[in-house]
């Protein structure tokens, strides 16, 4: 398994992983397979979309209309209970196809971490599965 560090910058924030994710890729050895992409966290989230100038805005404007504003039960923060449905909703991961050491992506699918809590330091897990070319 090996780990990404991100630092996000803003409290929305879309942030790309589609290259460290394939460089990752290339040093593991997996020519072919399933690569899983996990956030460790739960006010964020793993997913992947077209990134067309200014779709990101475009997402996080529609995510936040998709949580009412209603009197939330967490206990250290009520406000923050938005955060942490939205990545829920979104969820911690995506599996990705490998083939021939390269990740099997559309044509405008890029892989990205969705920040909802930010700015903070954030942790993705990579762990890749399949055949190896050294094998």
């Amino acid at each position: 398994m090996q780990s990404i560090h991100i630092a996000t910058r803003a409290k929305d924030q879309i942030i790309d992983l589609t290259d460290q994710i394939a460089a990752a890729i290339a040093t593991s050895g997996i020519t072919d397979g399933i690569c899983q992409v996990f956030a460790a966290h739960t006010t964020c989230a793993i997913t992947t979309a077209d990134l067309d100038p200014g779709t990101d805005h475009d997402y996080l404007l529609a995510l936040r209309h998709l949580v009412p504003q209603l009197a939330y039960l967490h206990p250290h923060d009520p406000a923050h209970t938005p955060d942490h449905i939205l990545a829920m909703l979104i969820g911690p991961e995506v599996h990705l196809p490998l083939r021939a050491g390269r990740l099997a992506l559309g044509t405008w699918q890029r892989v990205i971490l969705v920040e909802l809590d930010g700015p903070r330091q954030r942790t993705v897990h990579l762990t890749c599965v399949g055949t190896n070319s050294a094998a």
